[in-house]
């Protein structure tokens, strides 16, 4: 049987610029497709990755505000989700959506928006220890890099909004979930902004 191959930086590359995907999710459709582009390709299409991402240029200066209050009143969450049109604002999935996220934060507690926005320092610091880890469990030199990256990657969609797996489908990132809603409906969206409140805790959202 032949060696699964390897997906390089080179197919990842092409990949988003077939699509316009984001890098991570290029990789995953690489992975799971085995390394066939094509099939790469049709596994972000039925995603609805690629439709949205070419979306990304367009305003979106219409959009709502949602909250979600767990149970017990102990934990809540708000969530501004932005859109292009009021149409779409008013739109009961679109609404849905925001909630949706509402109830993730409220679930999982996410440090950050997305990867862009975790400190620089905190990188390098994570990357650090993941890398001082890997050296104390005598990891090969060949493969640290990778090991750290991957270890960067858990660290990522541990504190990281987008790319949290969907509190009510593991299966997909919280991304995934509102590039598939932003090509149902035919509009960009984004989440803009989110907060979340626990009794007894201080708010550290900006």
């Amino acid at each position: 049987m032949s060696e699964e191959r390897k997906i390089t930086a080179a197919d990842v590359k092409a990949l988003r610029e077939k699509t316009g995907a984001g890098m991570m999710d290029c990789k995953r459709a690489l992975e799971e497709a085995s390394g066939d582009l094509e099939k790469a390709v049709s596994i972000l299409r039925e995603k609805g990755i690629a439709r949205a991402m070419r979306r990304q240029e367009r305003s979106t200066e219409q959009g709502v505000i949602d909250c979600y209050i767990h149970i017990g009143r102990q934990i809540g969450a708000m969530v501004e989700l932005k859109c292009e049109t009021d149409f779409v604002a008013r739109n009961s999935e679109f609404i849905q959506l925001a909630h949706q996220i509402a109830m993730h934060v409220a679930a999982f507690n996410p440090k950050y928006l997305s990867r862009n926005d975790v400190p620089e320092d905190v990188i390098e610091s994570k990357r650090k220890l993941f890398r001082d880890d890997c050296v104390a469990r005598s990891e090969s030199e060949n493969d640290l890099e990778k090991i750290v990256d991957e270890m960067l990657d858990k660290f990522y969609e541990e504190v990281c909004l987008l790319d949290q797996p969907f509190v009510k489908d593991p299966s997909i990132t919280v991304g995934e979930l509102v590039a598939q809603v932003s090509s149902k409906i035919g509009e960009k969206i984004v989440v803009r902004r989110f907060c979340r409140y626990q009794v007894g805790e201080c708010l550290e959202r900006s």
